[in-house]
């Protein structure tokens, strides 16, 4: 996946725009792209084009799903089979933010649980949306923050980093503070539960430097990985473990 400068994005320059942004790429083990997805260094809101893609999971049948839509892009997700035909879009293009339901503001991120249900970090409206594998609404989360970097273990535990919570932004009228109330961190919840509650929040490690986390990971022992913005690094959480139970 390449982001590119989305409409109204100061990288959407001529000059920035020259290189393989807007496009969603498909590697073989060697490394060698054996399919394109959208248009290198063209945006666009139709079948063939992308604006700032952000995200992509494929499910278990082959079916690509993109978030397609950061900082000022098209605001939707997309839905194409495994050999990159266009099947369905869930939003709209340029200047469609919004939050109503089945909308998005910054689509940051998207992935996928063992049923098929498709999870989009809907992080300009701090919620989750969750679709079914046609596009349609299952259910809205408010609780996991203000979301840029979801992960689904094969437990079905649901990650969700939150990187800009909390976080002093700069304009009109005053400075004000992005989703008042909340903190930055991990948020997790079990997807095999109602409603997918939070049962537990692991906070930002350290002082508050710019935007945090914004990708995550989780190995097969549970320790969380997590890429900071501002810092430009990536941070590991390791699982705690009572000093009894260690070695075993």
């Amino acid at each position: 996946m390449t982001e590119g400068g989305s409409h109204g994005d100061s990288r959407a320059t001529p000059g920035e725009r020259i290189g393989i942004g807007h496009q969603v790429l498909k590697l073989n083990q060697r490394g060698e792209v054996v399919m394109r997805l959208g248009e290198a260094a063209v945006w666009g809101d139709d079948e063939h084009h992308f604006n700032g893609p952000s995200g992509v999971v494929v499910a278990p049948n082959g079916d690509i799903w993109v978030s397609d839509g950061h900082r000022g892009g098209n605001n939707r997700i997309v839905k194409f089979s495994s050999d990159g035909t266009f099947l369905l879009a869930v939003g709209g293009g340029v200047g469609s933010e919004s939050k109503e339901a089945a909308r998005f503001s910054d689509p940051h991120d998207i992935k996928m649980d063992s049923q098929g249900r498709v999870y989009v970090a809907d992080r300009g409206n701090s919620r989750i949306q969750v679709f079914d594998s046609e596009g349609d609404l299952l259910y809205i989360w408010t609780h996991y923050g203000k979301p840029s970097g979801l992960f689904i273990d094969r437990n079905d535990i649901l990650y969700a980093g939150d990187g800009l919570s909390g976080m002093v932004r700069q304009g009109p009228p005053d400075n004000w503070r992005s989703n008042l109330g909340w903190e930055k961190g991990v948020r997790i919840g079990d997807l095999k539960t109602d409603q997918a509650w939070v049962t537990h929040f692991i906070p930002q490690h350290d002082e508050d430097v710019g935007a945090g986390i914004e990708f995550l990971g989780v190995d097969f022992d549970g320790n969380i990985y997590a890429g900071e913005v501002s810092r430009r690094r990536l941070v590991r959480y390791v699982l705690h473990r009572p000093s009894e139970l260690r070695g075993h």
